[in-house]
């Protein structure tokens, strides 16, 4: 059954919505608070555990969480698969971006999908920044000093170009969340 609720992370609360087939929309701190009487179905509640974990720090992998990306063009969910294969303490460029989504050439376009991106953290934009290895803009609440902080979570150095090391800590995958 589709649906949505707000839950508490150490940062503050998020709000998630879903629909029968997956994930469907996740805003990022601050949101007000809207609750539903049933509680949601499982998948949104170990989504739910693995926000909570990333932004107590943990190493997370949200890559098995199923998203519902129905509604967004062709173009945008190119992008946005190759957007969740750029691993936690990396970043690319728009025009890489574009190159890895088969449509080179696309920055701009890449930075409207960034923009209109309904799934942050699924979905990193915030490992998006420009070709000048600036950090750039940043459409969630609080803008690029929240970028800044995801990334700083994540344990990405910011000098954001090449030569980025992985970071150490390991990852925490969806079987493997708290119950």
């Amino acid at each position: 059954m589709p649906g949505e609720i707000s839950f508490d992370t150490a940062w503050g609360p998020c709000r998630i919505g879903w629909s029968n087939t997956g994930v469907r929309r996740f805003c990022l701190p601050p949101q007000s608070a809207r609750r539903q009487n049933e509680g949601p179905p499982a998948f949104v509640r170990a989504a739910i555990r693995l926000v909570t974990a990333y932004f107590e720090g943990q190493a997370v992998d949200f890559s098995p969480v199923p998203l519902d990306l129905s509604d967004v063009t062709p173009f945008r969910l190119r992008v946005y698969e190759a957007l969740r294969a750029v691993p936690r303490g990396r970043v690319v460029d728009y025009g890489e971006l574009a190159s890895s989504a088969g449509t080179a050439g696309a920055a701009r376009a890449v930075g409207q999908a960034m923009a209109h991106n309904p799934l942050p953290l699924f979905v990193p934009c915030h490992r998006v920044v420009a070709a000048s290895g600036r950090i750039g803009g940043f459409s969630a609440p609080g803008g690029p000093v929240t970028k800044r902080r995801l990334l700083e979570l994540e344990a990405t150095p910011l000098e954001l170009r090449e030569g980025i090391a992985r970071p150490t800590r390991s990852v925490l995958t969806l079987s493997e969340s708290r119950p």
